[in-house]
């Protein structure tokens, strides 16, 4: 009887001991949550000196282009709460808008290698005589979003979109959609001077 005792307290000490431990389960991965504001406001934008006019967001601030290949009328649109800075780059058109297009393309279509998919959108304003193309490239592309817009005959603007983080699609895709529409809104704005 005592070996039956000893051995029913054995079982009993390694079921309790086993019952102790609790499974580990990988758990995903976790992103920040970013928040947004519910409406998005507007200021116009001119910038002394250059050509152009159009409204950004109230959350950007605006400074000019200091790279050395910086050229008149180059800005940056900085989101400091966002992380991203969306590059525009202005060039007067001297019977070049072909050329410029076809950079634009080769630009936009170099993140094919890590792009899922690349949409083209295209953009007119009669009123303004502004024509372009916005472009939304999927996956983690170093650029999601890029755009040009121009008069056709004496403007052109190219804008891209980067983040100062590691391209994930998943965890950014709620702050590219919400400057994707302040990049609408840019393109929809832009008057000529």
């Amino acid at each position: 009887m005592t070996h039956l005792c000893l051995a029913a307290l054995l079982i009993a000490g390694a079921l309790l001991i086993s019952a102790c431990r609790s499974a580990t389960t990988p758990k995903p991965r976790g992103y920040y949550r970013i928040e947004l504001p519910k409406e998005p406001r507007y200021k116009p934008l001119h910038q002394k000196g250059c050509p152009y006019a159009f409204d950004i967001s109230t959350l950007a601030s605006v400074t000019a282009d200091h790279d050395q290949n910086a050229e008149p009328c180059w800005i940056n649109v900085s989101y400091s709460q966002l992380n991203a800075k969306l590059h525009i780059s202005y060039k007067p058109l001297k019977n070049n808008l072909d050329k410029f297009v076809e950079d634009v393309h080769y630009l936009v279509y170099k993140h094919t290698v890590k792009a899922d998919a690349i949409t083209e959108q295209r953009f007119e304003s009669t009123d303004q005589k502004s024509y372009g193309y916005l472009y939304e490239i999927g996956g983690n592309a170093a650029s999601n979003v890029q755009f040009y817009i121009t008069d056709s005959a004496r403007h052109f603007i190219r804008g891209a979109l980067y983040f100062n983080t590691q391209p994930n699609r998943d965890s950014l895709a709620p702050v590219i959609a919400y400057i994707t529409e302040d990049i609408r809104r840019m393109m929809e704005s832009t008057r000529w001077q």
